[in-house]
């Protein structure tokens, strides 16, 4: 898509949204539009010519974080590495053809977020090429694969390495500096009861009922509960009940019933700490315990990064905002932190249009957003 009236920086977006990559987790159906593999090629091809150094990291079956170094002047004593993600969400076909109007750019990922990956990857190409390069920071480009589902890129880059100083996570956050965001626990609570003819009810245990009175504690009291728990940029932790499934059919007294749970927690909230107090919430209540089941097998912790922490602060002053600040949902930033790197988040556009029909992201803002990183980089140790 020619557009030699955009900045580069539009021009990199507008491409990286016309090259499909939905998560293949989510989507079967279509195998030509999943997977990260023609992003990292095309960001590969991109970066040619400007003497950083390539690496590919496998994650998945076919696919592949990529991480691009640039290296400093002098010995590296520091590292900051910028992690997008490369994944998107299921979109209709359309979707993959930017449009440019009124000053928006539209189309699948604009906002979430290759709107950030464009942004971060054309402040690095830009330090690359015309300098000045830090003299003790090495500087590194990760395109990570699945964040939205379950986080595996991030989960490997933590893992194996490298560590840094600082990871910056592009997520849109209308370009305020984020440092705290609440996890995400996925819980299952399951009663049983003894099935019977729906004729004769008084022979049977309903699990449906005992569900009942628990919902009724969840939906009533458990919220109270809730907001006496504050975190300065978190707020408290909310619940919501996403799924319900129960009995066979209407003529059978149902023996099972199941709930999906959606907790976000706040730091100092894990797993076994929610699942303590639910418990201990049900026998103050006189109910019956149900059983508990993990639905999420990877954590999903909260992110709680020092904002004094000199990187940290250093970006900070490239944002010009004052402060930092906290969102609800869960990033790449957590796993990345939970491997010891601390991390961050920050990238143009809103929230509120990621995974929507039109997604979009302000082009104003986005260049806002190279220049705030490159800035950043500009002034690293």
């Amino acid at each position: 898509m020619a557009m030699p009236r955009y900045s580069k920086v539009t021009q990199l977006l507008s491409d990286l949204v016309s090259i499909p990559s939905v998560n293949p987790s989510l989507s079967t159906d279509q195998p030509s539009i999943t997977g990260e593999e023609e992003v990292a090629d095309y960001l590969s091809t991109y970066s040619r010519g400007l003497g950083v150094s390539i690496q590919r990291q496998a994650v998945l079956p076919n696919r592949r974080n990529i991480l691009f170094r640039l290296k400093p002047k002098g010995k590296i004593k520091h590292r900051v590495m910028l992690t997008p993600h490369m994944d998107v969400v299921p979109a209709e076909e359309k979707s993959f053809k930017p449009k440019i109007k009124n000053g928006r750019l539209y189309g699948r990922g604009a906002c979430d977020t290759k709107g950030s990956m464009a942004a971060f990857f054309q402040a690095f190409c830009d330090l690359a090429k015309h300098g000045p390069f830090p003299k003790q920071t090495e500087i590194l480009f990760a395109g990570l694969v699945d964040e939205e589902f379950g986080q595996a890129g991030s989960r490997k880059l933590a893992k194996v390495g490298p560590k840094a100083d600082l990871a910056i996570a592009g997520e849109p956050t209308g370009l305020k500096l984020i440092t705290a965001h609440k996890g995400s626990l996925w819980l299952q609570l399951k009663t049983e009861g003894v099935a019977a003819h729906g004729a004769t009810p008084e022979n049977g245990k309903n699990a449906i009922e005992a569900m009942s009175r628990i919902l009724r504690t969840l939906f009533q009291d458990y919220p109270r509960f809730l907001k006496e728990r504050t975190h300065p940029l978190l707020g408290s932790p909310t619940l919501n009940i996403g799924r319900i499934l129960g009995g066979t059919q209407p003529n059978i007294v149902a023996d099972h019933c199941t709930i999906d749970l959606d907790r976000r927690t706040i730091p100092g909230e894990d797993e076994e700490s929610v699942k303590q107090e639910l418990k201990n919430l049900f026998k103050q209540q006189k109910l019956p315990i149900p059983e508990f089941v993990l639905s999420r097998s990877v954590p999903c912790l909260p992110l709680d990064t020092n904002p004094n922490l000199p990187f940290v602060q250093s970006l900070l002053r490239a944002t010009k905002k004052r402060k930092t600040y906290g969102v609800s949902y869960f990033t790449d930033a957590s796993p990345i932190a939970m491997g010891g790197t601390p991390a961050v988040v920050f990238g143009p556009g809103s929230i509120t249009q990621a995974h929507a029909k039109n997604e979009w992201v302000q082009l104003e803002e986005l260049d806002s957003a190279k220049a705030i990183i490159l800035n950043f980089l500009q002034k690293l140790p």
